[in-house]
This record gives structure tokens, C-alpha cells and sequence, in this order.
């Protein structure tokens, strides 16, 4: 492991749009944000190479960038804004805009070993943690008062000669994947081209999302219920012993487990999943891989389990091209939905488990297609049960969000990390910065179940057939 490394505070300012009459305004939160009030925020990581000294950055770069963060606020204007959480049941949570509304940025210095932070090898987690900004946390409860809470914050650290990390902490309430990834591409061309002209400006039209479910009341019923709502880096500053390290699955890699997938099938004279798409075959793969490595230790049981025992898999599922009515791809919020797969453990530790994912995963893909909202009642309470147990596995990010696109103006992004699942155990996906249809694995885990992960992992991409 690298030496621990010193990261050196420069700078703390507060960048606010430019003035504008838009600015105050309140945004309800409609029923795709409210579930994301239970969950602590993302934090992503953009490791750029950039190798200038730091008063170059400082005198040239740096002004550069809080200009075009400006600016681009001007555009998506929550992002400066907070979350209004009252105490009051008669009163619902939302997003206020005002004129006085600022993100907080923080400039530093680090003398870390940037090469180590964004190889794909085993790292301590707590090499991070200094990167990443800071977002206030808070709860609310009936006998609290009300909170006004921010939504996003940025830290930029310099790695003299070496490096660039741009630290972003947004809370889902405000926006999901594909309204950020908007964002810090606007963000990006601003600061790559001062004359770049944006094709279209966001759409704050809440009455674009129908709720024609009554989610909404039921949403806010289990809000008030619980009576407290966390928000917040929650970062710890010493975590317990993890590692972090990221996977590349190729289209090669896809292909070799959907050949199994198929020839095992006709063997077996089985019907095809319905679904094999790199998703999907990624994630039954991935499904698999971390249940054997959760129960097993240089291929030996080391745990208990009841093969009857249930294993979900959650992930999101974007709604606009779900929903049964228009909204507009520049729509400014969530739209995604939730869904839940469930295999037993028994059959996801056998011979045909990936086919037993991938069935599962494909079907919950289908019934979503056909009906996005059924079962919706149950997405928080269903999120709960994925958070209770090691059998349980969550994915967050999407490999069609192209996010290793993002150039400031130094090229793209070395690397990319999400740091927030270190609290979920969930697995962060995205798009191969190296492999053309490739898809990015990035996994915090105990090193003892991480060497096991990568055994298994390893030894079942390397192979012509699925895990054996």
C-alpha cells in the first residue's frame, strides 16, 4: 500500500450563480425524489491528469474553473440550492432556490501517489476519504426544528506535476445519474470553451411526472413514519480494513458467458433468457461472484447458508423510456425507478447460477418494460431489506451514462471512483475508459472477502465457460 499522504487546505470559497430573477423559487419534490431522502449522497471522483505545478493551477486553471462552475449554475440553479425538511407532518420536504444560494468549493494539495490512487489494484479506502468534500449531515423529527441542508459540494485537489481530483458530494434528492451527468458535462464544456453554447437549458416542469399511482402520499407516509432522514458525506474518517478495487469486463468477457449461457441451454433444452444484454450478463455475473465470495475462501466454504435462503439484486431502472407519457430528456430531477431480482442461494451457487441470475435479472428487466410502477408501494421498504443483509446485492451508476467523456480541457478522466459505496456495499458500473462496449466494476470490500472476490472473478472471465 502507498504511504499515507498529506493533503494541504489552500483555499475555501463559496461560488454562487450569476444574479437572476429564476433563482427564487421552490421545487416540490415529486415521488421519483422522495425515496432518495433515505439515502446518503453520491460522491463521485474525477481524476484527471494535469502536470503543471500548483501555483500554475492556482493562478491559471483555478479561476478558470470557478467561472465556468458559475456559470453553469446559472443553468442548473438546485444544485446551489437546499433541501427544506420540516418537522411539521403537514408540511412536505423541498428543494428552495434563492438569490443568496452558493456551493461550496474547496481547493488543496495533496502529495499522494497519484498513479496508486487510479491504478484498478487493491487500495485502502482511507486514501480517499481526504478527496472527497464535505456536505453537512442532519436528521429531522418530529421534535426537531426544521433543517435547511445543502445539496452539492465540490473539492478540487492538486497533485503537483501529476494530478487533478475534482471531489463532487450531490444528494440523489436533487437529480439523478443522467440530470448530473448534464450538469458536469455543462460544467466541463464551460470550462473548456468559454464560447460554448448550450443546446438546451434544463426543464424544472414538475408537472411533467403524473403521478397517477398515489405514490407521492405513500412515499411521504414512510418519511414521516420513521420520523428521521439522513443527509450527508458521512465519510468516515478511519474506516475498518476495506479494499477498493475496480474490474474491467470486456465485450469479450460478455460474449464467452453469453455463449455459455446459450450452449448450456440447449443442452439442457432449457429456454434462453429473455434478456442478455452486457447489463445483464454483467450483472449475473457479478451476482454470483459475490455471493461465492461472501461463503467461500480459497474455494472452500468457509460459511453457513440455507440454499433456501432468498438473495435479491436491486439496481435503477430509468424511467423516461418507461413511462407510458413524454418527458422531456432535459428534465431536471429523478426519473428512475427501482427493481428488485430474487434467485435462491442454493441455485446461484450451482452449476447453471448465472443462468439463474440472468433469468431473474431479465425478467424484472421486463416487467419493468411493461409496467414500471407495479410493486412500486414497497420500493423503500424493498431498499431496506437489500440494506439488511450480506446475501443481498445493490448496483448503482450505469454504463450508458458516459461520464469518462467529461473533459474540463486536459482530456478525459483517468480515472473515476464513487465513493459512497463503502456505506451501501454496493457495486458501481459505468462505461470502460479502455475497452470500446466494456463495462467498469468498482467494489469496496473486507480485503479478506476482496481476495476472494478477485479469485473467483478472475477465474471465471478467464475461463470458456461460466464460474466454476
Amino acid at each position: 500500500m502507498a504511504k499515507t499522504s498529506i493533503v494541504k487546505v489552500l483555499e475555501h470559497c463559496k461560488i454562487s450563480p450569476p444574479p437572476s430573477p429564476n433563482f427564487n423559487i421552490t421545487l416540490p419534490l415529486t415521488f421519483f425524489d422522495i425515496p432518495w431522502l433515505f439515502f446518503s449522497p453520491t460522491q463521485p471522483l474525477f481524476f484527471y491528469d494535469y502536470h503543471f505545478s500548483t501555483s500554475h493551477f492556482l493562478s491559471t486553471t483555478l479561476p478558470t474553473l470557478k467561472q465556468s462552475l458559475s456559470l453553469t449554475l446559472l443553468h442548473f440553479f438546485p444544485f446551489a440550492g437546499n433541501l427544506l425538511l420540516p418537522s411539521d407532518t403537514n408540511e412536505k420536504p423541498r428543494i428552495v432556490c434563492t438569490e443568496f444560494d452558493f456551493v461550496s468549493l474547496t481547493i488543496a494539495e495533496s502529495d499522494g501517489d497519484f498513479t496508486h490512487l487510479t491504478g484498478n489494484h487493491p487500495r485502502d479506502i482511507n486514501d480517499f476519504h481526504s478527496l472527497v468534500p464535505e456536505l453537512h449531515t442532519g436528521s429531522v423529527s418530529a421534535n426537531e426544528t426544521t433543517l435547511l441542508l445543502p445539496l452539492f459540494a465540490v473539492k478540487v485537489t492538486v497533485f503537483a506535476k501529476s494530478g487533478l481530483c475534482i471531489g463532487l458530494a450531490y444528494h440523489h434528492v436533487v437529480a439523478d445519474g443522467r440530470t448530473f451527468n448534464n450538469f458536469v458535462k455543462t460544467w466541463a464544456s464551460f470550462c473548456k470553451d468559454s464560447c460554448f453554447f448550450m443546446n438546451s437549458s434544463p426543464s424544472y416542469d414538475r408537472y411533467v411526472i403524473l403521478d397517477r399511482n398515489g405514490l407521492e402520499d405513500v412515499f411521504l407516509k414512510e418519511w414521516f413514519k420513521r420520523k428521521k432522514m439522513v443527509i450527508g458525506s458521512e465519510t468516515e474518517k478511519d474506516s475498518p480494513e476495506m479494499a477498493r478495487v475496480t474490474f474491467v469486463l470486456s465485450l469479450n468477457d460478455m460474449e464467452k458467458v453469453k455463449k455459455w449461457i446459450i450452449g448450456q441451454c440447449r443442452k439442457k433444452n432449457w429456454p434462453q433468457p429473455v434478456h442478455l444484454s452486457p447489463y445483464v450478463l454483467t450483472c449475473a455475473f457479478l451476482w454470483v461472484c459475490l455471493l461465492k465470495s461472501l461463503i467461500q475462501e480459497d474455494g472452500k466454504t468457509t460459511r453457513k447458508f440455507h440454499a433456501e435462503d432468498p438473495s435479491y439484486f436491486g439496481f435503477n431502472a430509468g424511467g423516461i423510456n418507461r413511462l407510458d407519457y413524454q418527458v422531456p430528456t432535459s428534465y431536471f430531477g429523478n426519473c428512475i425507478g427501482f427493481g428488485r431480482s430474487m434467485a435462491r442461494v442454493g441455485e446461484l451457487l450451482g452449476e447453471d447460477g448465472i443462468i439463474v441470475a440472468a433469468n431473474s435479472l431479465g425478467n424484472t428487466i421486463k416487467m419493468l418494460d411493461r409496467a414500471m410502477f407495479e410493486g412500486a408501494e414497497k420500493w423503500i421498504s424493498d431498499w431496506e431489506v437489500l440494506l439488511g443483509s450480506d446475501l443481498h446485492v445493490m448496483v448503482c451508476g450505469s454504463p450508458k451514462v458516459d461520464l469518462y467523456k467529461t473533459d474540463f480541457g486536459w482530456g478525459r478522466p483517468k480515472k473515476i471512483e464513487e465513493i459512497s459505496i463503502e456505506k451501501t456495499k454496493a457495486i458501481s458500473l459505468s462505461e470502460s475508459r479502455d475497452f470500446e462496449g466494456g463495462i467498469e466494476v468498482g467494489l469496496a470490500l473486507p480485503k479478506l472477502q476482496m481476495d476472494s472476490f478477485s479469485f473467483v472473478f478472475n477465474q471465471g472471465s478467464s475461463k470458456e465457460t461460466g464460474i466454476s
